[in-house]
């Protein structure tokens, strides 16, 4: 199906050679042998579907988790042993906490209960 815009008219075949010419086979071999997280990514859960993911993260005594909200309503993140309370989190918003004892910690989220994740804190 040709895509016409500005009295030109482009097909599927026009398009993908001017992406091969603009992205050399070298270049797409570099970004797809790089890895996806990188090894110092810092310690991150993911709130969507009503879900927390990971469900467990593992991380060291001394490192922040943040909680990101991609959920399209509010959520929080709330320790079961109290050593945390996030604020309402709307999209987009995060929260983040420094672990400083080793020690396996849940939580969930107080507007949804069913919604519940762990930390594992090791030294």
């Amino acid at each position: 199906m040709p895509f016409r815009a500005f009295r030109f008219t482009f097909t599927l075949p026009v398009l993908v050679a001017a992406f091969a010419i603009a992205n050399p086979p070298t270049q797409r071999a570099a970004v797809a042998a790089a890895p996806a997280v990188p090894a110092t990514a810092a310690p991150a859960v993911h709130i969507s579907n009503f879900t927390f993911g990971p469900a467990l993260l593992k991380v060291r005594v001394g490192q922040t988790v943040t909680w990101t909200n991609d959920d399209d309503i509010p959520h929080t993140v709330v320790a079961a042993d109290h050593s945390f309370k996030s604020k309402v989190l709307d999209t987009g918003e995060h929260f983040s906490f420094t672990f400083t004892r080793p020690g396996l910690v849940g939580y969930f989220c107080s507007l949804h209960p069913h919604m519940t994740g762990k930390v594992m804190v090791t030294k």
